[in-house]
């Protein structure tokens, strides 16, 4: 792999004393927060704390633990690849390379506290590494799929102002066709082996920077990250996460869903673009000073997967529906995983014919878990409870989920509405801030006291969850969020299209896709609809993140609408699920 020989170096270099924070004047403690600590604040039982930094308050504190030998001698990240490659670092490792980074990020690109960074990168360690450095820095970093397109890019680095962006080669093209119509775009940091005419190489500067940097002392409601998170109508928003709602309220997610001890290994299969990375694969882990384990695929395969669990000591597994639906239809009897022992999912909808055949197979649970971008977790299936196939688990704390009406009136056991989380007397710290520069859409999520999730659920009489759909016409595929209205407009811009709806199907393996319904335009009447749809498809590719192209396509003569002309697309997606 050519990006694996600057990763050499980062095995020896001098480590030097973490300079985490050894009080907080909150508490007036004169000791670190401890894991304990956390949870109390999570649970409401202590106050959140005036200032909070994941990397000084829980990084670096990890750093210490390993120095003086009270964790065990687990890496903190544990990254390979398909050709044999292998990054191993602890927690005085990340802390001290990640300070070095900090000052390429500070020092070299001029870059200053509150600053957006825009990280579109795979799974390669530089991912986590960079995520570090901009909490150390007070920078807002924003994660993005390897998949986007230059129009994709154009959007988010001119919607948020990114000040920066981080990128991978594969990314380039992208982004120099993109960068000269992004005023507020001045730096472009890349992370490759190879240099580049107008970026400043990562590797080169991250040799010479300094070890010695000091942790920003960052208030617990300060700004982060930033999601961007698709809808049904417009361009992504910007759901806004702070210090606190990232750094400590995964506790709960990670001590009690993931059921994660010092000494475990995780595994989280998913795009770096997405939160569930940054829950599953940083945040819920690392407080709880698990090792974060990393494969990095080109694409998803089934037999690597089966090959990775049978071959390292991963300890728990997080994936989407689709990656175990592709799973069970191998022979899992032929391999033995010898350390799994808890395995999780979340995303979209777990089949309960896969749950009983993963269970049948290998012996292990499924236990489904259910959040958002703005949220985080919501309900879970947890360790020690039962499980019930076609339900998500119960409310996680200390969220009080209800099912509500559109008055904004609780519904009782039973009864269908929308999965809503009570904001009275307080909002939670643990809920994103707002949608940047978005009130309307911010306000819009609130109804009668509760933050409106979106999706339509049923609670039974035990306070178990099931997930009936989206309120809205988002699709949700292969743990992908998909808005319409970006298909539709990617679809108009061929000349074949004079109008277009765009619906969720149902998939056996992906669970639903994206599904096109075609109005052509006169003189695309008579095509080769075979030959058409490929097109098509071959042109939302393109023209947007990969991901979203319409699997399948329909040609009709005409849309239903209402009076005022809008288009009925909820009439297309019951008539795709049968519910017509």
């Amino acid at each position: 792999m050519k990006i694996f020989s600057c990763y050499q170096t980062f095995r020896f270099i001098r480590l030097t004393k973490p300079p985490g924070r050894r009080f907080h004047k909150d508490y007036q403690l004169q000791v670190p927060l401890t894991l304990d600590d956390l949870e109390a604040i999570m649970l409401c039982e202590r106050p959140l704390p005036k200032s909070f930094n994941f990397a000084a308050d829980v990084l670096d504190q990890w750093s210490q633990k390993e120095k003086t030998g009270e964790r065990p001698a687990n890496p903190a990240l544990w990254w390979v690849n398909s050709q044999g490659n292998e990054v191993k670092w602890s927690f005085r490792e990340l802390g001290s390379l990640s300070r070095k980074a900090a000052n390429v990020l500070t020092k070299s690109c001029g870059l200053e506290r509150g600053d957006r960074v825009a990280m579109i990168l795979p799974r390669i360690p530089e991912w986590w590494l960079l995520n570090v450095a901009c909490m150390r820095t007070g920078l807002v970093f924003m994660p993005g799929t390897t998949q986007l397109t230059a129009k994709d890019l154009l959007y988010r680095l001119r919607a948020s102002k990114a000040k920066c962006i981080v990128a991978s080669d594969e990314v380039v093209p992208a982004v120099e066709s993109a960068a000269s119509e992004c005023p507020d775009l001045k730096t472009k940091l890349l992370v490759s082996p190879h240099s580049r005419n107008g970026w400043l190489s990562f590797q080169e500067l991250f040799q010479n920077a300094s070890t010695e940097h000091s942790c920003v002392e960052t208030g617990s409601q300060e700004s982060m990250a930033i999601f961007f998170t698709s809808g049904t109508s417009g361009s992504p928003k910007m759901a806004q996460h702070s210090q606190s709602s990232l750094g400590i309220g995964s506790t709960h997610c990670g001590r009690h869903w993931f059921d994660l001890k010092s000494s475990d290994t995780m595994w989280n299969i998913s795009d770096t673009g997405w939160i569930k990375a940054s829950l599953g694969s940083l945040f819920s882990p690392w407080l709880m000073g698990s090792c974060v384990f990393v494969h990095r695929m080109a694409q998803f395969d089934t037999d690597t997967v089966l090959d990775v669990l049978a071959t390292y000591p991963i300890t728990t597994l997080c994936g989407p529906p689709t990656v175990y639906r592709m799973l069970v239809q191998k022979d899992l009897r032929r391999y033995k995983f010898k350390s799994l022992k808890h395995c999780l999912t979340g995303g979209e909808p777990l089949n309960p014919e896969v749950l009983e055949q993963w269970r049948a197979q290998t012996g292990l649970n499924l236990y489904e878990g259910y959040g958002q971008t703005e949220v985080g977790l919501i309900c879970a299936s947890y360790k020690g409870q039962e499980i019930k196939p076609g339900s998500m688990g119960i409310r996680a704390p200390p969220h009080d989920v209800q099912i509500i009406d559109e008055n904004g009136d609780v519904l009782p056991p039973g009864k269908e509405g929308e999965i809503s989380i009570r904001l009275t007397p307080t909002r939670h710290f643990s809920l994103f801030s707002k949608y940047v520069d978005n009130p309307e859409k911010t306000a819009a999520t609130i109804r009668g006291g509760f933050y409106v999730t979106g999706d339509r659920g049923v609670m039974d009489s035990d306070g178990y969850f099931r997930f009936v759909g989206r309120a809205d016409d988002v699709i949700i595929s292969a743990g992908y969020r998909i808005g319409p209205f970006e298909v539709e407009s990617a679809l108009i811009e061929h000349p074949a299209v004079a109008e277009s709806a765009v619906v969720s199907s149902p998939d056996p393996i992906r669970g639903e896709v994206v599904k096109a319904f075609v109005v052509l335009s006169a003189p695309f009447k008579s095509s080769n609809p075979e030959q058409l749809t490929l097109e098509l498809q071959d042109h939302v590719k393109k023209s947007t993140a990969p991901y979203k192209y319409p699997r399948k396509v329909e040609f009709v003569q005409e849309l239903p609408k209402t009076v005022t002309g809008k288009i009925k697309r909820n009439i297309l997606r019951d008539r795709e699920w049968g519910r017509a």
